[in-house]
């Protein structure tokens, strides 16, 4: 059986205000012809649909699109809910969808999904987990648990719940397991909404021990391998969602597995998306006006960091905009201004006065107007935003 392990599609997700619907067509667009091409017998798509509970509808049509297309041809696809999402809105049309062959799992249940592949014959069971929060898994493990299994740390009852869900498992069956989860071990990056609290929401590897061959996983954004038992791997996100993953390579997993066979893995490369670069300039301006005239990274959304010795202007702000609409961060970094910042923190002084008295030791004297005051707050401001959206998220 070939398996098609992909996850985390943020359907809806912006950077900075800017729309990614689509990119996210273009990714649908590559999935779906690598499914067709490679013969895919099982998709499994391992949670975070959407990118919040409340999506516009055109994240939800593109879903809904994805999912008919990589059913066409009688292909079974299973979809757990992620953090992200609301996982009733991701099982809502369950009963439309349920005959073509799509398996919507919002909530964690105790009862394993079976799948029949069309091309091979061979069932496929699987221990399909959705996002498990601490209500969730009390919630299900009440009927059938003590007071005291309930008060077990967390991974020990994502363990619990597993076991329950491998239960199927046989020697005849392709046997699977896809959670949406922290795994301890995980590489992460900004761009992912924490799900683990002081490690509490972390699982650890051997939690997963259900006996599955292959276990997908969803959350990280970067394509990682897992230590534990059988092959458990993370596919990554599909496209780039925060400057923390620049550079990444962005995948998606296909497996091959037989009824009591090891995995064979391969890594197929996406091409869909715009790259996300941090340019770090120390020759100011004129560096990067050169870097824009010879077309680098002419396709990427860029995070500009500049080092100055003389304060920005706003028509150098507006002329850098203007001359490339992929610049999403513009930062300046000025060797004194660090030093006064470092004084900020400790003296309390106003922003906006440091910026003032800043402007006025660079110009001799002169004294910086209303509009360029505002437009350094409105970067000082965007700067912190994307600081604490990178510890959100």
């Amino acid at each position: 059986m070939r398996i098609l392990h992909t996850g985390d599609w943020h359907l809806g997700r912006t950077l900075e205000g800017r729309s990614r619907q689509k990119e996210q067509e273009q990714f649908v667009d590559e999935l779906v012809e690598i499914a067709d091409s490679s013969g895919a017998d099982l998709i499994l798509m391992a949670g975070d649909v959407y990118d919040s509970v409340n999506p516009p509808a055109a994240a939800e049509q593109l879903f809904y699109d994805a999912a008919a297309r990589l059913t066409a041809n009688g292909r079974p696809l299973v979809v757990i809910s992620g953090n992200h999402d609301q996982p009733e809105r991701v099982a809502s049309v369950s009963p439309l969808v349920r005959r073509q062959g799509i398996t919507l799992v919002g909530l964690p249940t105790s009862e394993p999904v079976t799948v029949h592949a069309t091309r091979t014959g061979e069932v496929a069971k699987i221990a399909a987990l959705p996002y498990p929060s601490e209500a969730r898994l009390g919630e299900l493990l009440a009927g059938d648990s003590g007071e005291a299994e309930l008060r077990l740390a967390y991974s020990a009852r994502v363990g619990r719940l597993m076991n329950l869900l491998g239960r199927e498992f046989t020697p005849q069956t392709v046997n699977l397991a896809m959670s949406h989860i922290y795994v301890l071990g995980g590489v992460e990056s900004d761009s992912e909404r924490p799900i683990q609290v002081g490690g509490a929401y972390t699982v650890d590897p051997s939690a997963l021990s259900c006996g599955a061959q292959y276990t997908a996983l969803g959350h990280l954004h970067r394509a990682q391998r897992v230590k534990g038992e059988g092959m458990i791997r993370y596919s990554g996100s599909p496209l780039a969602y925060s400057f923390s993953e620049a550079g990444q390579a962005k995948s998606v997993a296909m497996i091959d597995v037989a009824p009591g066979g090891e995995p064979v893995f391969e890594e197929i490369y996406l091409s869909c998306g715009r790259p996300l670069v941090n340019w770090k300039s120390t020759g100011g301006l004129q560096e990067v006006y050169g870097w824009l005239d010879e077309g680098r990274d002419a396709g990427a959304f860029i995070d500009l960091e500049l080092r100055l010795t003389e304060a920005m202007s706003m028509n150098d702000i507006q002329r850098l905009r203007k001359s490339r609409e992929g610049i999403v961060h513009i930062r300046p970094i000025y060797p004194q201004m660090e030093q006064e910042l470092e004084e900020l923190s400790r003296s309390r002084m106003p922003v906006q006065e440091l910026f003032r008295r800043f402007y006025q030791r660079q110009t001799g004297g002169a004294e910086p107007d209303d509009s360029l005051i505002a437009l350094f707050l409105e970067l000082a401001e965007e700067e912190r935003h994307e600081a604490a959206e990178g510890e959100e998220n």
